[in-house]
């Protein structure tokens, strides 16, 4: 297998309507996208034995999505989120995804199975969203995997997505996120999230130096200024500016980023082409209502 996605997905419900099963969740978005650009993913989530979580499954999986790794938790279900648009696009949450079924997925049966296979992933991806969700069991054997990955030289992406809410001090979320950048090959981090995570008022390219290591590739996104990329201990980081387009909604525009850019990553292409790449799937994404398109 390709790659493996560990994460939470949920049912979504739009403020602009919208009828059919809606679904999301940032690592989601970034399996689809990448299973649309013809790569093997297999995604690692909990939902329930619940119609709608049948429903689920049944779409990711006609997506191209491998799901042999979407458990099942006999007494929870998925989560659900809301998404409020401003006049400018720019989307607000409201969650409810505290008995969500994915908190739970590292004490349920086939758990081991799936990070055994993904030992020997080319790709494990994962965010900070998926950190804070799991709980302190599964941050150790996730953040485990992604050591004995990188020690072995293997691919680890990882995207800093911070969500308050989720954690129960600014501290462990600190703290695990550290330990997250360090563990992986391939950052993805976005300056918001940075400045919010960090509490500080770091430059783009501080912020992107402060990610850069010896084998690391980083990529900061930065909005409509474009990216901050650094590869290989490279001490200046590279801005590659962003395109102008309409904005018709954010949301997931991060989230199609990482599947642009690792799509073409994993296609070996140039890391400036990969920059492109996922700024190019970023554009098509925010200039349509929802974070994929169904």
């Amino acid at each position: 297998m390709t790659v493996f996605i560990f994460g939470e997905a949920m049912l979504e419900y739009h403020s602009e309507g919208g009828s059919g099963l809606r679904y999301g969740g940032d690592t989601l978005n970034t399996a689809i996208h990448l299973t649309r650009a013809g790569h093997d993913v297999a995604y690692v989530t909990a939902v329930g034995t619940d119609p709608i979580s049948d429903a689920l499954v049944s779409a990711w999986a006609a997506e191209g999505i491998d799901t042999r790794f979407v458990l099942r938790h006999p007494a929870r279900h998925p989560g659900i989120y809301a998404i409020h648009l401003d006049a400018n696009g720019e989307r607000s949450f409201l969650y409810w995804r505290d008995q969500s079924a994915a908190r739970e997925i590292f004490q349920l049966e086939g758990i081991a199975d799936a990070l055994a296979a993904a030992k020997d992933a080319r790709l494990v991806y994962f965010s900070l969203i998926t950190l804070a969700v799991i709980g302190d069991e599964g941050r150790q054997h996730l953040l485990e995997l992604a050591t004995t990955r990188r020690l072995a030289g293997r691919a680890i992406a990882y995207d800093s997505n911070f969500r308050p809410a989720l954690w129960s001090s600014i501290s462990k979320a600190r703290r695990t996120s550290q330990h997250a950048a360090e563990a992986c090959s391939i950052g993805l981090p976005t300056n918001t999230d940075e400045r919010e995570l960090w509490g500080d008022h770091d430059s783009d390219v501080e912020i992107a130096r402060r990610w850069s290591g010896n084998d690391r590739t980083v990529v900061l996104k930065a909005a409509d200024r474009g990216c901050f990329l650094a590869s290989d201990g490279q001490i200046e980081p590279e801005l590659l500016p962003a395109k102008r387009v309409d904005v018709v909604d954010t949301s997931g525009a991060g989230d199609a980023f990482n599947g642009g850019f690792l799509a073409a990553w994993l296609s070996a292409k140039d890391l400036h082409e990969c920059v492109e790449a996922g700024q190019r799937l970023a554009r098509k994404v925010i200039g349509h209502r929802g974070a994929i398109e169904l």
